[in-house]
């Protein structure tokens, strides 16, 4: 994840049962860890896609792996709007604080787990496998293709996931996973896998 840009705005849980909460403020953020929540409006964007580019909606029940978690925004978006559990994969030290402040706003500690691991190298998978991906990467370092196939290679991603992907590019899918959409928000694209 970037730096988030001076003075933006304070974020929010944007739909479902936890709608307008406000999470933890980024603050500084972690310029060496590439923090970079996910915007309110890409947010917003990614879950409309999510619920009008499949049948059924990937999102109510699913089993939530958020790669590069950062704040963890994306997943506690996926709680709110009905998912089961999150587990969250984030190395860097000031993002899981943010992301552990988060959790505790949501009062979601019986529903997740946060896993400081490097995301490219999670290793066997000791549970059941996830049925929904987010992937948000530093953008155009490689990292994405490299955390989708670990993730894969240990049995964490389920036949017939859905992937979520934010970069700055449209991204190919790589071996394992079939291309469902591209769709662009400013510098941010979204790329909809599904695993196959």
């Amino acid at each position: 994840m970037r730096t988030p840009r001076a003075g933006r705005e304070l974020m929010r849980i944007i739909g479902g049962r936890l709608r307008g909460l406000a999470l933890a403020p980024v603050g500084a953020g972690d310029a060496a860890a590439h923090l970079r929540p996910t915007s309110d409006r890409v947010r917003e964007s990614l879950f409309n896609l999510l619920q009008n580019a499949s049948a059924p909606d990937p999102v109510p029940n699913a089993r939530v792996l958020d790669l590069f978690a950062g704040t963890g925004a994306l997943g506690l978006e996926a709680l709110s709007r009905g998912a089961d559990h999150v587990t969250f994969v984030e190395d860097g030290a000031v993002a899981r604080g943010l992301l552990r402040d988060n959790i505790d706003r949501a009062r979601a500690m019986g529903v997740t787990r946060v896993y400081r691991r490097d995301a490219t190298d999670l290793g066997e998978c000791r549970g059941k496998p996830f049925t929904l991906v987010f992937l948000d990467p530093p953008y155009g370092k490689g990292l994405g293709e490299a955390a989708l196939g670990s993730a894969l290679a240990g049995g964490w991603i389920a036949p017939g996931a859905t992937v979520a992907w934010e970069e700055a590019a449209p991204m190919a899918p790589p071996a394992g996973f079939a291309l469902r959409d591209h769709r662009r928000y400013g510098e941010t694209v979204l790329t909809l896998l599904t695993a196959n």
